[in-house]
């Protein structure tokens, strides 16, 4: 009876730990969405490409962008050279490139 008891506790620890890795786990289409917005929007960008863990974007109006927006979703760095950004997006640009590439 007693072990009986500790698998329930086991199982319920299990269920808890599922429920908060799920939690946390980053919705990459909602991501992609706000990175778009972020950028000024799909009429804004002329060129992306995607450079192992860099998102690299060419803009009509790099004046539109939300730099701080962009670093909230987790880019590690932003790099600005005339109408051109290079953020640094780190192990999740390959599921972010998928969705993105649906968006555009």
């Amino acid at each position: 009876m007693e072990y009986m008891q500790y698998i329930i506790i086991i199982i319920i620890l299990l269920i808890i730990a599922i429920a908060i890795a799920k939690s946390k786990k980053k919705n990459f289409k909602i991501e992609a969405n706000k990175l778009v917005e972020y950028l000024g929007g799909r009429a804004n960008i002329l060129e992306y490409e995607f450079n192992q863990s860099r998102f690299v974007v060419t803009l009509n109006d790099i004046t539109l962008v939300n730099k701080e927006a962009i670093q909230k979703l987790g880019a590690k760095g932003i790099v600005e050279i005339e109408n051109q950004l290079k953020i640094i997006l780190g192990d999740d640009v390959r599921q972010l490139k998928r969705y993105i590439e649906t968006i555009k």
